[in-house]
C-alpha cells in the first residue's frame, strides 16, 4: 500500500508515472532478485529519499506500479460477441506487446514468490478470467455462439494467439494491434462455427 501524502508540497503526478514506469522497467529488465528501491530511484531519476516518501518498502512500491502501469484485461460490453473479442484480444496484445510485456511475463513467473505481490497478483487473474468468460456467456445468451462451444478452449485459443504474436513478432512487423485483433477473432470465430457445424 502507497504511503499517504504528508504535509507540505503536493505530490508531482509526473514524478509518480515516472516511478512507475522506472519500476516496471526495472522488474521486467531483472526480475524480483534485481528490484532495488535505489535501482528504482535511479531510473527514475530521482532521489531515493523521495521513493521512500511514497512507498516504504519494495513490495509496495511494485504492487503500486504494477496495479496502475499494466494494461488490465477487463469486462467490455460492445453488443457482439465479436466485438467483445476483438477487445478483449486487443487488451492482451496491448499486455504483452507494449511497453511493459517484459513486466508482465516476469509477473506471471514470478508472482507467486514476491511476499505482498502474489495475493494482489491471484486477484487480477481472477477478475479477468472471470471478464473473459463473461464476454463469452453473453454471445451464447445472445444466440452468437451454440451453448455446446467450450469457453475455456475459446478463451485458451484466443488468449495464447494474441500472446504469441505479440511476443513472437518483431516490433518493426508488427501491425496495428487493433487490426490484427479482428483477425484472430474472425479466424477463432470461423474455426469455432466450422467445427460445431460438422456431423
Amino acid at each position: 500500500m502507497s504511503a499517504a501524502p504528508g504535509p507540505g508540497r503536493p505530490r508531482d503526478p509526473d514524478v509518480d508515472r515516472r516511478i512507475a514506469r522506472a519500476a516496471l522497467d526495472v522488474f521486467g529488465d531483472t526480475g524480483w532478485a534485481g528490484f532495488a528501491m535505489e535501482v528504482v530511484a535511479r531510473r527514475a531519476g530521482i532521489g531515493k529519499a523521495t521513493l521512500y516518501l511514497r512507498w516504504t518498502s519494495k513490495e509496495a512500491l511494485l504492487t503500486h506500479a504494477l496495479n496502475t502501469g499494466l494494461v488490465r484485461v477487463a469486462d467490455v460490453d460492445t453488443g457482439t460477441l465479436r466485438g467483445d473479442l476483438v477487445e478483449l484480444a486487443a487488451q492482451i496484445l496491448g499486455l504483452y506487446g507494449g511497453p511493459s510485456s517484459r513486466a508482465a511475463l516476469r509477473l506471471t513467473l514470478e508472482a507467486g514468490t514476491i511476499p505482498g505481490v502474489a495475493e494482489n497478483y491471484v486477484a487480477m487473474r481472477e477478475a479477468q478470467f472471470l471478464a473473459a468468460r463473461a464476454i463469452v456467456r453473453r454471445g451464447i445468451d445472445r444466440g452468437e455462439l451454440p451453448a455446446s462451444v467450450s469457453i475455456t478452449m475459446l478463451l485458451d485459443t484466443l488468449a495464447g494467439g494474441a500472446m504469441m504474436h505479440a511476443l513472437s513478432t518483431p516490433a518493426e512487423k508488427q501491425e496495428d494491434p487493433a487490426a490484427h485483433a479482428r483477425q484472430l477473432v474472425d479466424f477463432l470465430l470461423q474455426g469455432t462455427f466450422t467445427r460445431v457445424d460438422q456431423p
